[in-house]
């Protein structure tokens, strides 16, 4: 048995070989992948499980395209433009305080979706040309983005790693909020300083002329108040929980996203602006219903059971010292789908051994994130440097990552050997 499932996982690795010999791009490489696993394990094309696992991940699609289209009608408005040159115009002979403003703005996206790669589409442009105003490098600019980026979909309130594996592991999905928080906002200073302290920035007139003027009328609480009702959405049924029901992020991003729309000074065309959603995203969803396929796939064929058996066999002290490399490889393979494939057997082996998973779960977060700079996906990582502007060579920017990269991976490492004694931060 176990030499047929190896023979099935080589197909289908020589398979995804051969359709990027072929120039195929990485979404059709994993569909090829997958069917080529199907195949080979007798059951010919099967549509079901193509179609059940095309939808596997629709409720984190849902949250990404109503959180991106809130964030861009934000944007459209003007929100973000005015955000920014405010800051930049009020903290320019400040730099410190201004480092850590746009660093908070380059977490929020991403921690209100889950998804970094809204960090980068929606503020990662405009805080590259503050960077850049700073004298920062390219290469430095790209890896502080990226970074960041990645360290907003760790931060709470929503950490889709965390969902997948807490869902697959009938662990409440609560308590997270220091075990994620902390982490996210220790680690995002370090790479901040580390890299925003470099440099000597260009005069403020000069730098302002590279940024884009917003309309005339928008004013802080035009800004603020979407960002009001999105936080009513979250904490409401917290506060009350057996009062009200829970709506859901999807409800909460869109009815922000409309009262964004409907204060924003400035015309817009919600119609074009979706369209154009969709378009950013078109990756990201594109990469999600190929993932969720390709994980169908190895459930039925018994992939998915030979590498979740490989890892509960495994010593405690190996398990300790691959995941520095293991996790990070498997974000690059397989997207959010690292979490199902390694986090759930991964989770259940720990729990066993007495840590607690909710330290251990945020730890892998943490290495998980790093590999969105990998491929084949590298789906953070190809983002940036669309939207930073980065001509040079992409792995010169990944190597820049090298000493932020080293402790991130100790800080999430370390998380999850002492799990057990990092209980005191759930609440």
């Amino acid at each position: 048995m176990f030499t047929h499932v190896a023979i099935l996982l080589a197909a289908m690795a020589a398979a995804f070989a051969l359709a990027k010999l072929a120039k195929l791009s990485t979404e059709l490489s994993i569909l090829a992948m997958a069917l080529v696993g199907a195949l080979a394990a007798g059951q010919g094309i099967p549509l079901r499980h193509l179609a059940e696992g095309s939808v596997a991940y629709l409720d984190i699609c849902l949250i990404f395209v109503t959180a991106t289209l809130f964030m861009n009608v934000v944007k459209e408005a003007g929100g973000i433009d005015y955000l920014v040159r405010k800051v930049f115009i009020r903290f320019h002979k400040r730099r410190a305080v201004l480092l850590v403003i746009l660093m908070l703005l380059m977490l929020i996206p991403g921690a209100l979706t889950g998804a970094g790669s809204v960090s980068v589409l929606v503020v990662g442009g405009t805080v590259a040309l503050v960077l850049r105003g700073l004298g920062l490098k390219d290469e430095h600019v790209a890896a502080m983005v990226f970074l960041l980026a990645g360290l907003s979909a760790v931060a709470p309130p929503v950490n889709i790693w965390a969902m997948i594996t807490t869902a697959g592991t009938a662990i409440p999905y609560v308590g997270f909020e220091l075990p994620l928080g902390i982490p996210v906002l220790a680690l995002g200073l370090f790479v901040t300083f580390y890299y925003g302290m470099r440099g000597e920035a260009r005069d403020l007139g000069s730098v302002l002329a590279t940024m884009p003027e917003p309309p005339a009328g928008m004013r802080a609480w035009r800004v603020g108040a979407p960002f009001l009702l999105l936080a009513a959405f979250i904490a409401v049924p917290r506060i009350w929980p057996f009062a009200l029901p829970t709506l859901g992020l999807p409800i909460g991003f869109a009815a922000s996203g409309f009262l964004a729309w409907a204060l924003s000074p400035r015309k817009i065309d919600i119609l074009r602006l979706s369209r154009e959603t969709m378009d950013q995203l078109l990756p990201l969803l594109g990469t999600c219903i190929i993932v969720g396929i390709l994980l169908q796939v190895m459930t039925l064929n018994g992939v998915r059971g030979l590498l979740s058996l490989s890892i509960i066999s495994l010593p405690t002290v190996a398990i300790f010292l691959l995941l520095p490399v293991a996790m990070p490889l498997s974000e690059g393979i397989l997207t959010f789908g690292g979490a199902a494939v390694f986090g759930i057997p991964l989770i259940w082996t720990l729990n066993s051994i007495g840590l607690n998973p909710v330290p251990a779960l945020s730890g892998l977060s943490l290495l998980w994130m790093l590999g969105d700079a990998l491929p084949p996906t590298a789906l953070i990582g190809r983002l940036t440097v669309q939207s930073t502007g980065y001509a040079g060579r992409y792995w010169s920017f990944v190597k820049s990552c090298w000493l932020p990269w080293l402790v991130i991976t100790l800080t999430g490492t370390l998380m999850v050997v002492f799990s057990k004694q990092l209980g005191a931060l759930v609440l």
